[in-house]
């Protein structure tokens, strides 16, 4: 499941990554590429409840394959594409894919690691990793060669949908269970009664509006960083290609470590260290006045950024334990739509007053969330009969093994 999310987020960060040469070689505006930005994850993610629905209701491990599918064909056709409306239709569809593919993901990824923060920060973390390949990965193929080469783009995709049809087998004969069946049947009977495992609506609430606060610098700071570096510091494409990299592999080593300390000291804690630490991290971006500089505030940030993330997914799954795909597809979806919705918004104001000045009003929005952060409550719930089962049934292959 890790390396399908690698696939899958490597084309969610390819899209920030065309975005400068979009501006280079097909001269768009902020405002434009901001436009992007809100197709990608803002209109796309507002899908992202419905497949989490979906897959609560009944197992749909197909979603996985065909959501990475559809993001690499949305991207590639994007590039390809001549006009705007076109390209902006483009990355829209391959948001949808990428909304497609979370919730299921999520939830299976879930099942299988059970409450160890560290199993679900594995699968976190191979979203990380893609992205951070992301860059480069689209500087080689697009910067050197142009859009012309996108269809090259596609080739991840096409080798990790051969690798699934091969893997598919070998996860049903092991007895994996997916999250989706958790809440069926006898088992969701018996949740009904057990207080336990009631859904906490109003802590999700709670939850859900830190993630919107999260959400908005993260798809910001995703967007512009690498304009910051070559507009503001004059640096060049690869310079700003490579700040762009180090943020998300920074990410990585925040989703890892989030996991470790959160079985170690607690997922509440490494939730609110990382917003703790993201603050002076984020005013380091907007007050930069070297490269360096900007590049430590950067991987400061990635790292602090990512370092609740694993966490708040599980705690929203345990907020509402009859609906993993739901607060999965929620989290993932509704919540991080708002920093789609608001891209275009810190676009004009990039166009009208510049990068730093946006990163400044970034900082201010970012303290609520943070402080919202620190009051959120914890909440662990035991494991159903059917997780227990499966479980078992693991074991006993590991043995045998």
């Amino acid at each position: 499941m890790a390396s399908t999310h690698v696939v899958n987020d490597l084309y969610q960060g390819a899209i920030p990554a065309m975005l400068p040469l979009l501006m280079s070689q097909r001269h768009y505006s902020y405002a434009a590429v901001s436009g992007l930005a809100f197709a990608a994850s803002g209109v796309s993610s507002l899908f992202q409840p419905l497949f989490g629905v979906l897959s609560d209701r009944k197992p749909r491990s197909w979603l996985v394959p065909a959501g990475f599918g559809t993001a690499a064909f949305g991207v590639v056709a994007a590039g390809l594409s001549g006009s705007y409306l076109v390209t902006w239709l483009c990355v829209a569809l391959a948001g949808i894919g990428i909304a497609a593919y979370h919730p299921p993901a999520t939830s299976e990824a879930r099942a299988a690691g059970g409450s160890s923060q560290k199993a679900m920060s594995v699968f976190s973390v191979g979203g990380t990793l893609g992205g951070s390949l992301a860059p480069t990965l689209v500087t080689l193929v697009i910067g050197s060669m142009g859009f012309a080469s996108s269809y090259l783009l596609a080739v991840p995709a096409l080798v990790m949908v051969v690798l699934w049809v091969l893997r598919g087998p070998w996860m049903r004969w092991r007895g994996y269970t997916p999250a989706a069946s958790l809440t069926t049947g006898a088992s969701a009977k018996a949740a009904a009664h057990d207080p336990d495992r009631t859904d906490d609506w109003r802590s999700f609430t709670r939850l859900v509006a830190v993630i919107i606060g999260w959400s908005i610098p993260f798809v910001t700071v995703t967007s512009m960083v690498s304009l910051h570096a070559q507009r503001d510091l004059g640096q060049p494409a690869g310079a700003g290609a490579a700040v762009l990299t180090a943020y998300t592999a920074a990410g990585a080593v925040g989703t890892l470590l989030g996991g470790w300390v959160g079985d170690r000291y607690g997922r509440m804690t490494s939730i609110r260290i990382g917003y703790l630490v993201a603050l002076p991290a984020l005013l380091g971006i907007a007050w930069a006045p070297t490269f360096p500089v900007l590049v430590v505030s950067t991987v400061l940030f990635g790292t602090a950024m990512f370092l609740p993330f694993s966490a708040q997914v599980t705690l929203a799954q345990d907020y509402l334990p009859n609906r993993p795909g739901t607060a999965s597809g929620l989290t993932l979806g509704m919540a991080m739509a708002a920093g789609g919705l608001c891209s275009p918004a810190f676009g004009w104001l990039a166009d009208s007053a510049g990068l730093r000045t946006t990163f400044y009003a970034l900082l201010a929005v970012f303290i609520v969330p943070a402080l919202l952060a620190l009051r959120l409550p914890d909440r662990n719930v035991p494991a159903s009969p059917t997780q227990s089962t499966n479980s078992g049934a693991e074991a006993d292959f590991a043995r045998n093994s």
